[in-house]
């Protein structure tokens, strides 16, 4: 279906559109070239559902069984589909949500005793998805399911044989670490209904309402009520509601499902604003464009089919979270359980800030800078509400996972590169007082000796992690830093300046790697940097040794100079995992120790230019990009964590990469495309140009910016939102640095 602009210009509640009538809606379909499916199979983590850019449903199929390789609802290698939820996480590892399960069914339904319940078989030969869209048929019920969705709207459309149907809507069914406390139902006419699902999970305390319309009205109801309990005492009831229908043959019913994070009133608001009519078609176009539009920022010109489905699907999984959490009038829940309202700018949730800091936000910055300015107002919302920055938050909450105050990161990279429309005297405010909460997940002892004691464990450090807890905390103090010092606020500057050298208290030049240490500053004994221990978050003592982003300069005259420092770069990833090595799941990707399946390697590779081989740098990541991102199911080697997995993809295949992600400088690497196009917000473009790219010329010749020689290893943010050209030639052969 073809909309013209006109008509979508004067559609209502339709803000995600962005109407601009000096642009045109995008030419090519970006949203069909993406394929949602890349992720769901091995470690990704990903749903292959329908959303919105950004949007508050993520309306996807569950399986219908929980466990890990199911912890964002579905699995490629299953057969059953048990509903369709409107709430997903995307590729965290964390199983909750799962919010408002609606199936449809021809009586009787099959069932099944246990988790699995009612439920349909299924194929991948009646399945497809791309961004926006996502179908399959239920074989066992001959139904054909039709997903989409608008920022705040689920919309399903079923395809129905002749029969006695039904439409079951589960507000009682918990997966994973999800638990059901409280729901309600109420039949509001024959064709709308609305309610509620408060739960308990990795998020504490979720409230979720809700309100479904249906495109005719329902024959007839039944609602089942059980109690829902905790240590025995009842503290609510939880609803399934069975909605029949007597169906003809290709009869179609649309749903249309709007969340809300204030009330059920709010989600009618939600509903009447950005679907008023059940049209299903018109729907998918709308969010069609918009995915045209967001995917369209960057433009890859050439590449095999299979490179621009891997590119485009890294953009659209860098686009569907963070979450838009606020009503069409402003309206969310904050963690102080209050309802507030956003007044001039989207309150934005689901924050994975202990991975995204790295690259998807400077993304963002990049190519939706008023996007990026609203995350920041959400982060200092939250902040006021809340009394310290958000680590990983979601659904008004604080999951408390993760570690180091990366938000403060996130902020400095906004506000050095000059994005407006946040309070930077606030946002500085933020910062400080979350990085001196003495009584929070060690910042006390932090400031105190220098580091963290691997010996010391507090309801905030349950996980230890006091190794890794240094080392972050030394980088976001450095952007503290870096962010007074632009605002002349120089003893701020100072201070953070000298916590940002708090890396070096944790090396220990006997073993030549960061290491932990007692409250009485003895080093950990036995330590072994191959194995992954307690006080290390998610990793071993190879990987950690280079997160010192901030100050690699530093980091070499700690080992011995820029030959030692060069050796030891080697070995990361030439030194393999002993054969019988027992390596955690998140120890994925790996070559030698690097190990692309989770963050704290994503920089390493471009560590090569510093050491003036940026042959290698060129060399690895393209073995990442060709051996670790597929257009496949499995195509991921690592969970995706919300945007990071991916947003390193779609930098690195530009031939950049933001190694710190506060510097506003981008390390060049290897570029997979002829050409890339980066359409700004300021209405300039950036362009990459790789000539004589082929799959053996890999390795970058000489570089030009705007036609005169490069002569540094990286490229600088005011040089992209210039609209600069950056010009790199290639051969199949490692050549000087181009710097020299």
């Amino acid at each position: 279906m073809k909309l013209t602009k006109a008509l979508l210009c004067s559609l209502t509640g339709l803000a995600f559109l962005a109407c601009n009538t000096d642009k045109p809606l995008a030419e090519t379909n970006y949203a069909e070239e993406a394929n949602p499916m890349i992720g769901t199979d091995f470690t990704g983590n990903t749903y292959p559902g329908a959303q919105a850019p950004f949007g508050m449903v993520q309306l996807s199929p569950d399986n219908g069984y929980a466990g890990w390789d199911r912890i964002a609802g579905y699995f490629y290698p299953d057969s059953t589909i048990a509903g369709f939820s409107h709430t997903h996480l995307s590729g965290t590892g964390a199983g909750d949500l799962y919010d408002v399960l609606i199936m449809p069914v021809m009586l009787p339904a099959k069932s099944q005793e246990g988790e699995l319940g009612i439920y349909s078989k299924f194929s991948h030969n009646d399945e497809q998805a791309r961004a926006g869209y996502y179908q399959v048929r239920l074989t066992d019920y001959d139904i054909n399911v039709e997903l989409t969705a608008t920022p705040r709207v689920g919309v399903q459309r079923y395809t129905f044989p002749e029969g006695d149907a039904a439409v079951i809507v589960n507000l009682k069914k918990a997966m994973n670490w999800d638990f059901t406390d409280d729901t309600e139902l109420k039949v509001i006419d024959d064709r709308t209904v609305a309610g509620y699902r408060f739960s308990e999970g990795w998020c504490r305390d979720q409230r979720l309402y809700f309100c479904t319309r249906f495109s005719r009205p329902f024959d007839s109801v039944e609602i089942d009520s059980t109690d829902t309990q905790k240590e025995g005492q009842k503290i609510g009831k939880a609803i399934v509601a069975t909605f029949h229908f007597k169906t003809q043959k290709d009869e179609q019913i649309t749903l249309s499902t709007a969340l809300s994070p204030t009330s059920e009133e709010a989600a009618l608001a939600n509903l009447k604003a950005e679907v008023p009519e059940d049209n299903f078609d018109q729907v998918l176009a709308q969010t069609t464009e918009a995915w045209n539009k967001e995917l369209g920022t960057i433009e890859v010109v050439g590449g095999t089919p299979d490179q621009r489905a891997i590119f485009y699907t890294a953009m659209y999984h860098a686009m569907i979270a963070p979450t838009l959490f606020c009503d069409v009038d402003g309206g969310y829940r904050g963690p102080d359980k209050q309802n507030h309202k956003a007044d001039g700018w989207q309150n934005y949730s689901t924050f994975s800030i202990w991975d995204t800091f790295r690259a998807a936000h400077p993304l963002y910055t990049c190519i939706m800078p008023s996007r990026d300015a609203d995350m920041v107002n959400s982060f200092l919302a939250f902040y006021e509400q809340n009394g310290r920055l958000p680590v990983w938050n979601m659904w008004g909450g604080e999951t408390d996972m993760m570690i180091g105050y990366h938000a403060a990161a996130v902020i400095a990279d906004a506000y050095l590169k000059g994005i407006q429309g946040f309070d930077p005297e606030k946002a500085l405010e933020a910062c400080v007082k979350t990085a001196n909460l003495d009584d929070y997940r060690g910042i006390g002892q932090y400031k105190k000796l220098g580091w963290i004691s691997y010996e010391d464990v507090d309801e905030y450090n349950a996980d230890n992690w006091s190794l890794s807890r240094t080392l972050e905390y030394a980088f976001d103090d450095f952007c503290i830093a870096e962010m007074a010092k632009k605002m002349g606020k120089q003893v701020i500057a100072d201070e953070f300046y000298k916590r940002s050298q708090n890396y070096k208290n944790v090396y220990n030049p006997a073993s030549s790697f960061m290491q932990p240490r007692n409250g009485e500053g003895k080093f950990i004994s036995p330590f072994n940097p191959d194995e992954y221990t307690e006080p290390i978050c998610e990793s071993n003592a190879w990987h950690y040794f280079w997160s010192v982003q901030h100050d690699i300069p530093g980091l070499m005259e700690l080992v011995g100079g820029k030959e030692r420092f060069t050796e030891k770069l080697d070995s990361m990833f030439t030194y393999n995992p002993a054969a019988d090595a027992d390596l955690p799941l998140f120890s994925t990707g790996m070559i030698g120790q690097y190990a692309h399946g989770n963050e704290p390697s994503h920089h390493v590779i471009y560590l090569w230019n510093k050491v003036g081989q940026p042959d290698k740098a060129q060399k690895y990541a393209k073995q990442v990009m060709n051996e670790l991102y597929l257009n496949t199911p499995a195509g991921l080697c690592g969970n995706e964590d919300c945007g990071q997995t991916s947003a390193w993809y779609v930098f690195s295949a530009m031939g950049f990469y933001p190694m710190n992600a506060i510097s506003g400088e981008y390390e060049i690497g290897s570029p997979m495309f002829p050409e890339v196009r980066m359409h700004l917000e300021n209405g300039k473009t950036f362009t990459v140009k790789a000539n004589n790219l082929t799959a053996e010329n890999i390795y970058v010749q000489s570089v030009k910016l705007n036609g005169k020689p490069l002569d540094k290893s990286f490229i600088t943010h005011e040089q992209i939102m210039s609209g600069a050209t950056l010009e790199m030639e290639m051969g199949a052969a490692p050549a000087k640095p181009w710097w020299e």
